[in-house]
């Protein structure tokens, strides 16, 4: 099965919106999942001018990553919308994630309160050292989509 495919039945978004690559693996008995990402130029937010993505789409990556832990955590037949509540220190090494790279995106879950959760975040390059790390803080509600219907 093509990855992206995959990624489509773990995520609530379609392509081209889906932008990590795969899942490399995972425990929710420990409350992590580690994804991985190769930069090219079939990505939407690929930008010919810098030769690559932008590095404020590391967010998104985590997101996504955040996302397929979600979806593998609630044992549900089909994924649930979430909301990225916001971002704190987003520290990153590189501008610019470039064409041909490889990427390893780690998350943490370290907080659960309800529908709210934090997760601790880092991205790793090839040689495996850290590029980037967030905390992010995420809103799962169990009944979004009636929620969403009422508005």
């Amino acid at each position: 099965m093509d990855n992206k495919n995959y990624l489509e039945t773990l995520l609530p978004h379609k392509k081209p919106m889906v932008l990590i690559d795969d899942v490399l693996d995972y425990s929710v008995e420990e409350g992590w999942l580690r994804s991985c990402v190769t930069i090219n130029k079939d990505s939407i937010f690929f930008d010919n001018k810098i030769n690559g993505i932008s590095s404020i789409v590391g967010i998104e990556f985590m997101a996504q990553t955040i996302g397929c832990f979600a979806f593998l955590k609630s044992g549900r037949e089909e994924p649930k919308i979430g909301f990225l509540l916001g971002t704190r220190l987003y520290n990153n090494k590189y501008s610019v994630f470039r064409e041909g790279e490889y990427y390893e995106i780690l998350v943490k879950e370290f907080f659960s309160s309800e529908d709210i959760v934090s997760f601790e975040c880092f991205i790793y390059n090839e040689e495996k050292d850290e590029v980037a790390s967030a905390t992010i803080n995420v809103y799962q509600p169990e009944n979004i989509e009636e929620r969403l219907l009422n508005v």
